[in-house]
């Protein structure tokens, strides 16, 4: 069953020839041949990091909504963490309900 997802990419661009757009097509194209359908692509910014993470000090930030089948996912995180051209990446269902916070005493 395909479900909806977001994921936040920070991309490594690091001492690398290719563009963040460059690197955003690759991003999409990799989705597509995990099985994924893409919905949005919200291209944020290059941001510095408060702290260097593995003699890194900056990402190019992106933001991409799509379908895919929970098994597809799995497959693709596992995917990702071979590939050098992202330095992180979270994956979120905006379709889940909210936590609730505890009330204010």
């Amino acid at each position: 069953m395909l479900r909806n997802y977001e994921g936040l990419f920070i991309l490594n661009t690091q001492g690398k020839e290719e563009t963040s757009k460059d690197l955003i097509e690759k991003l999409e194209k990799d989705i597509q041949a995990a099985g994924g359908k893409i919905q949005k692509v919200e291209r944020m910014e290059k941001r510095s990091f408060a702290r260097v993470a593995h003699a890194i000090d900056s990402g190019y930030y992106v933001n991409i909504g799509f379908e895919m089948t929970a098994e597809h996912l799995t497959a693709f995180r596992n995917k990702l963490r071979h590939d050098e051209d992202i330095f992180r990446v979270i994956f979120f269902h905006p379709e889940a309900a909210p936590r609730k916070e505890a009330a204010a005493a």
